[in-house]
């Protein structure tokens, strides 16, 4: 019985290890096909920065960005767009950053597992991936035409402001998920109500995740064009805005609107103001990490 069992054994033993090397030689096999598509994405993205660098670093001046729009190249600057885009994306923190948290928190603390917020989970991440232009769409009935902002900048805030409260909500529920549940229950032990187990506890711990979902959603409200231009935008505005019912443009539109142009020199300014485009962005997320790991400190 001896003799056969280890017969068996051995007759077993290639088979086992032509299981290992084929389990090994397909993680292998995946690993180096995901190094292959990083890389791909890699010089995509290098050979579209040195296009840009190129063409826009030339232009790119103090004169460049301090300087009003024009009809004439050398003389056209960017500061209309570069206010006005700051200007919008203020507006829309203000409005969607404490409404999309706050309604976060009602799902995910107070919202229960039942029907409704299953519903309700669904029909947000359904938002989420709505196209950019149905938004548009919804601001130019709601807040331009139903409650008479006009094409202002105040209206395009708030049409970016819907845009980003699916994701800001989605990324925050996500961070509030990821707080230990031991970090609840040790509050209620000691006497805490729901409210102050919140905010004392809940949302300190979630803050560097929540920061992550905010900037991802600004920055893509900073980037969209379609529908800013479908609220009645402007692509030449030759004066800053003055307060939030003055007419406006931004970074993007400002872009579209020089590329669009055949002369060279205008797709110069268009590649610089996508250098300085580039610039606020990457201001944004750094000031989201340095705040984010303030956080991560303090908690630990």
């Amino acid at each position: 019985m001896s003799g056969a069992g280890s017969q068996g054994a051995k007759a077993a033993a290639p088979l086992a290890a032509g299981r290992r090397w084929s389990r090994y030689a397909g993680d292998r096999l995946l690993a180096s096909f995901g190094l292959l598509v990083m890389l791909l994405a890699l010089a995509s993205l290098g050979a579209l920065l040195y296009d840009v660098l190129g063409d826009g670093l030339g232009r790119l001046s103090w004169q460049f960005l301090t300087s009003l729009p024009s009809r004439r190249a050398e003389q056209a600057g960017i500061l209309t767009a570069l206010v006005g885009s700051v200007y919008v994306i203020a507006i829309t923190a203000i409005i969607a950053v404490p409404f999309g948290v706050a309604a976060a928190v009602h799902l995910e603390e107070y919202g229960g597992r039942g029907w409704l917020s299953g519903l309700i989970e669904i029909n947000i991440a359904n938002l989420a991936g709505v196209p950019s232009i149905i938004y548009g769409l919804l601001g130019l009935g709601l807040f331009v035409r139903a409650m008479g902002m006009g094409q202002s900048v105040l209206a395009g805030g708030s049409t970016l402001a819907l845009l980003a409260l699916p994701v800001i909500i989605i990324s925050t529920r996500e961070a509030l998920r990821a707080v230990p549940k031991s970090l609840r229950e040790g509050s209620y032990a000691l006497g805490a109500t729901r409210w102050q187990t919140i905010w004392h506890q809940v949302l300190p711990a979630a803050v560097p995740g929540i920061l992550t979902g905010l900037i991802l959603a600004l920055s893509r409200a900073i980037g969209e064009t379609a529908p800013l231009i479908t609220i009645g935008a402007l692509t030449y505005v030759p004066f800053l805005p003055t307060d939030v019912w003055s007419p406006f443009t931004v970074l993007p539109i400002q872009i579209f609107n020089w590329v669009s142009r055949p002369q060279a020199a205008f797709a110069e300014n268009a590649a610089a103001g996508i250098i300085v485009l580039l610039g606020l962005l990457l201001v944004m997320n750094a000031v989201a990490i340095v705040l984010r790991d303030r956080f991560q400190r303090r908690a630990a």
